[in-house]
């Protein structure tokens, strides 16, 4: 699993190690040369007289560069460090000493600073990021909105466009929050320090972070237990998953029930089956009046009895007896996954925390909005955790809000955010499959569901079907294919056999 911590959080981890001396400026800036070193050595090209740019910021983040910019000098790399105004006294001295060529500015946004600024930035083969760190909030300031504006111009317009080192965080980004309040230097490596941050895993800083390699400096016995932004792995699904021994049947695997399809929308309950189905529960009952459903899925029992979980909503044109199923379900105490046109449902109740919304960006505005907060979609696509979190404290439910990268919220505080997803995931009745799904993982798991454990579950259902998706669009590290949902859905048994047996 993948933790990441707030930066208040990072610094008092910190402390412990920095009292007793422990040099994690020249463990970080090590590490960051390192990089510089591996990319090269892996692009096959000379390590003497290449190039690199350190962009030298006032804080911590600005000293490791420039700790990093002197390894790489006495390495026989001409490397060259712009900065402005005071920055750390020994990673000034350091880098001195090591022949690292320093320019500095002491009118930083003026026309001649501007030119400057460009002629260096076609100089770096290699830029290390150093400009801000995890102590910046509310995205960058002057100078260096101005900076990162003229670097991300010059790397745009260059033919052959710089590798960029992000020393902890790409500048500008919100470290905290993932948001994107301004300009920002997108890099092609992210090397964090000590632990992950949410910029790393959280939407949409994820997408200007790169490749992130985690450091490990040493402090991670002080960081809590509980993470604040959390992505499951494969070895953590397969740790969820509650393998059927020879005593158990049909009834101790789960029964899913599904309330979903119509005449209107016949096959989103055969989707919704398949994702179901693909997980491996004891049964599926289905409850709507899709014609599709049983033919496609003999194995699905068409008749009414106890479920362990209930999945409403995907592709039902009226909400008439999904409403009195839900207020049953909930009643008697079973995890509902409320889809699509269900989330409506959730509009006026307080729910539990084993119901699960699966809203899209639409439908999650559109439930904010129910719930008395005045939001639109578009706020809700560049603040999703927050919007995700938001919902979860509003409905008392568990969030599954599904984007590019999915985020998962629980009432009690635990974000996961799930990514990795190929594009080719965005394609219609794909929602209907992971419904199904995670309704599987809700019964298996009924007879237990504490609190945090149905988000950890909702996060574990998207990871399966983000996986699935890459299995059936062969887009593990190329561009794959399109797919159709019931691909998605075909995969699920493949990428669970992987996880268990890996």
């Amino acid at each position: 699993m993948l933790r990441a911590y707030v930066a208040e959080t990072v610094r008092r981890a910190e402390e412990p190690l920095l009292e007793a001396g422990v040099p994690l400026m020249r463990r970080a800036s090590y590490a960051v040369a390192n990089h510089a070193l591996a990319y090269l050595r892996r692009e096959g090209f000379r390590i003497p007289g290449s190039t690199v740019l350190a962009l030298v910021g006032r804080g911590n983040n600005g000293g490791d560069a420039l700790f990093a910019a002197a390894f790489l000098a006495e390495r026989g790399l001409a490397v060259t460090a712009i900065y402005t105004g005071d920055v750390h006294d020994d990673g000034l001295r350091a880098a001195k000493r090591s022949g690292v060529h320093l320019v500095a500015f002491d009118d930083p946004t003026s026309d001649a600073a501007i030119a400057r600024l460009r002629d260096v930035a076609d100089y770096g083969g290699i830029w290390i990021d150093g400009l801000l760190g995890i102590g910046a909030t509310g995205g960058a300031r002057e100078p260096y909105v101005t900076w990162i504006r003229v670097l991300e111009e010059e790397r745009l317009a260059s033919p052959d466009e710089p590798y960029i080192i992000a020393v902890d965080t790409p500048s500008g980004v919100g470290v905290d929050d993932g948001s994107l309040p301004g300009p920002v230097l997108p890099a092609s490596l992210t090397v964090a320090m000590g632990c992950a941050k949410p910029a790393h895993v959280l939407p949409p800083a994820r997408y200007v972070c790169g490749e992130v390699d985690v450091v490990d400096l040493g402090f991670e016995a002080h960081l809590p237990a509980q993470a604040d932004v959390m992505e499951l792995a494969d070895s953590d699904v397969a740790d969820l998953w509650l393998v059927p021994g020879v005593d158990d049947h049909k009834y101790t695997r789960g029964v899913v029930g599904l309330l979903t399809g119509s005449d209107t929308y016949p096959g989103a309950a055969v989707l919704g089956a398949a994702g179901a189905l693909g997980a491996g529960p004891g049964m599926v009952r289905y409850f709507g009046n899709s014609p599709l459903v049983i033919p496609a899925f003999p194995e699905v029992v068409p008749a009414d009895g106890r479920v362990q979980s209930l999945v409403i909503g995907s592709g039902l044109d009226t909400l008439n007896f999904a409403r009195s199923r839900c207020y049953d379900a909930l009643a008697d105490g079973n995890p509902v996954v409320l889809d699509a046109g269900a989330i409506e449902l959730a509009y006026k109740l307080d729910l539990p925390h084993s119901a699960v919304l699966t809203p899209h960006a639409g439908e999650l505005a559109a439930l904010l909005r129910a719930k008395g907060s005045e939001v639109d979609r578009a706020e809700v696509e560049a603040r999703p955790v927050w919007a995700a979190k938001k919902a979860a404290e509003l409905t008392g439910a568990t969030i599954l809000a599904k984007f590019a990268t999915d985020v998962v919220a629980a009432p009690s505080g635990e974000v996961y955010v799930q990514g990795g997803a190929p594009g080719w995931t965005g394609t219609a009745g794909a929602g209907d499959v992971l419904a199904g799904l995670l309704g599987t993982l809700l019964a298996m798991h009924a007879q237990d569901l504490s609190e945090g454990l149905p988000a950890r579950l909702a996060a574990a259902a998207s990871h399966i079907h983000a996986q699935a998706a890459i299995l059936a669009s062969s887009s593990q590290g190329r561009v794959g294919r399109p797919i159709r949902a019931s691909q998605i859905a075909a995969a699920i048994p493949d990428v669970i056999e992987r996880m268990l047996n890996e």
